[in-house]
C-alpha cells in the first residue's frame, strides 16, 4: 500500500437534517477549501467556498455572535436531535 491510500479527505459524521431536523448522515471534510466543514455530500469537499456567502456571514457574526452562541448552547442542551447527535458522534 502507498501512502496516497491512507489519506483520507472526509468522514462520516452525524447531522441534524435541514427542515425536519431528523438525524442523517453527512460528510465532514479533512482537507482541502471546506476542511472542517460538514457537508451533504463528499464530492462537495472540493468546491470552492462561496467569497459572498462568506463575508456576509463575517458581518453577520459580527453583530449577533453573542445570540447565536447563547441559541445554539440552548438547542445542544435541550433538543433531543441535537443530543441524539452528539451521542452518535462521540468517539467509543
Amino acid at each position: 500500500m502507498r501512502a496516497s491510500e491512507f489519506i483520507t479527505e472526509h468522514t462520516l459524521v452525524w447531522a441534524r437534517k435541514k427542515g425536519s431536523g431528523a438525524p442523517v448522515m453527512k460528510w465532514r471534510c479533512t482537507s482541502g477549501p471546506r476542511k472542517g466543514r460538514v457537508v451533504p455530500t463528499a464530492a462537495k469537499c472540493g468546491d470552492a467556498p462561496d467569497i459572498a456567502a462568506k463575508e456576509r456571514m463575517k458581518k453577520t457574526r459580527a453583530k449577533t455572535k453573542i445570540m447565536q452562541a447563547r441559541r445554539a448552547k440552548k438547542t445542544k442542551k435541550v433538543n433531543p436531535t441535537s443530543r441524539l447527535v452528539g451521542r452518535l458522534n462521540k468517539k467509543r
